[in-house]
């Protein structure tokens, strides 16, 4: 069945679009010569790098978008041999091996310098084109599916030879106008975003000083404190009205599973926290009413305790310093059976000391970081022993409505951070929606 195309909107080799839109190659929107592949093979060694002169782009410039990064330079003459490989204001890299398809443009301020052998520099006809328009475009899904779609290579993925990324084509609409009032739109958007993002970043280190002070009783919140001095400790000055005890006396150590990821599956009756989920997707706490975890069966179950809440779960292992010890405390469990896995330690109070919503924050404790620090161990990987973990000393408010209160001002910044977070996850979805409607001229801008 012949497909029905609106009226005032043709079909191309793009798809449908408006009848006053066109298609042109890549190459036919750039100036003469202005897509280029960085030098390969010997035209950059090892040996023709120094420490100041010309900079070299290299593929974290475009993927991260950020003129500043690298340390690579060339020498004068190293830079007039290399000429044609030079990067200007206004010029798009592409990130074209291993992660491809990234687009940055290099602003008014930069340093002068040339592109590596993992980026492809494009150098559109401002005269005719938007460059605004053709960046959003570049970074729209639907290219960037083109991009994924025609790459070659094994672990290592390469962009698709250069001349099949010339001949691609772009819809664009005929008036300048049209394009730099769609590129307004979606960079409007884009700077609502930043912003937001800008906002999350200053929120999140106004918190991390107000944990540092209410975690080490530097700052007492009202009502906590009044007319107490500080005593000296093994850990240094804490308030009078607090007290130190270790993990050992705090907390008994229970049997964890040693499962491994494969073993891991995405449905069956018991749940299994592994060690890498703790490390990139907790932050603090475990919250089972906002996250699934993988899974095992009844018959793999075999005499492990399920956990409760309020536990805590410390992994034993971590490829940086950053990670030793990080913990976190079981939150809204509920009915869930779940059960602590591979290379984690499982902690559960002997005597209530500490109330729930507090021991997700002793990871940020900085005399328990620093502890931790001290006691790991190991080359490529970094790890801390239960022996060595019951003798770290903690820190903490003797009085329990104190810990509530310490508890509930954190919770309620990471509460406001979290509302900010979704709602750029909203204009970024806003943001795609707008490219799928204006990029393909479904939606026209006065």
């Amino acid at each position: 069945m012949e497909k029905h195309i609106p009226e005032g909107y043709k079909q191309t080799e793009v798809g449908v679009i408006p009848v006053d839109w066109e298609t042109k190659a890549i190459e036919e929107i750039t100036i003469q010569g202005g897509i280029v592949r960085g030098p390969f093979g010997g035209s950059l060694k090892k040996n023709d790098f120094v420490k100041s002169g010309y900079k070299v782009y290299e593929q974290k410039n475009a993927i991260k978008c950020d003129v500043k990064l690298g340390s690579y330079y060339i020498s004068n003459e190293k830079f007039i041999e290399l000429k044609r490989f030079v990067v200007s204001s206004g010029d798009f890299i592409v990130s074209c091996s291993g992660t491809i398809g990234r687009i940055f443009q290099i602003p008014l301020h930069y340093e002068i310098g040339i592109i590596n052998q993992a980026l492809l520099k494009l150098t559109i006809n401002s005269n005719k084109f938007s460059d605004k328009y053709f960046i959003h475009y570049f970074r729209w899904d639907r290219f960037q599916k083109f991009i994924t779609d025609n790459t070659h290579g094994g672990a290592m993925k390469n962009l698709v030879g250069i001349n099949d990324f010339k001949k691609a084509s772009i819809p664009f609409p005929t008036r300048k106008a049209e394009q730099k009032a769609i590129a307004t739109a979606l960079s409007d958007v884009d700077n609502l975003i930043t912003s937001l993002e800008q906002l999350i970043e200053k929120e999140k280190a106004i918190k991390q000083g107000t944990m540092q002070e209410l975690l080490t009783g530097r700052r007492r919140l009202k009502g906590f404190g009044e007319g107490k001095g500080y005593k000296q400790t093994e850990l240094g000055m804490i308030p009078e009205d607090w007290e130190v005890k270790t993990y050992d006396e705090l907390f008994t150590f229970l049997p964890t599973a040693t499962y491994s990821r494969a073993e891991l599956k995405t449905s069956g009756e018991i749940g299994c926290i592994h060690y890498g989920d703790i490390h990139t997707k907790y932050e603090g706490f475990i919250d089972f009413d906002k996250t699934d975890t993988p899974k095992i069966s009844k018959e793999q179950l075999k005499n492990y305790p399920f956990l409760k809440e309020g536990d805590v779960i410390i992994v034993d292992t971590s490829e940086d310093y950053l990670g030793v010890g990080k913990s976190i405390e079981v939150k809204n469990l509920r009915e869930r059976k779940v059960i602590s896995g591979l290379h984690t330690f499982l902690l559960r109070e002997k005597v209530p000391s500490i109330v729930n919503g507090y021991k997700g924050y002793l990871q940020k404790v900085p005399a328990i970081i620093k502890q931790m620090n001290t006691l790991a161990s190991g080359l490529k990987v970094y790890g801390v022993s239960r022996t060595n973990l019951k003798t770290i000393l903690i820190p903490f408010p003797y009085c329990k409505n104190e810990q509530k209160a310490i508890a509930q001002f954190l919770y309620d910044m990471d509460s406001e951070i979290e509302k900010l977070e979704a709602k750029v996850d909203k204009y970024i979805q806003i943001k795609q929606g707008m490219m799928q409607n204006l990029l393909s001229g479904r939606i026209r801008l006065k």
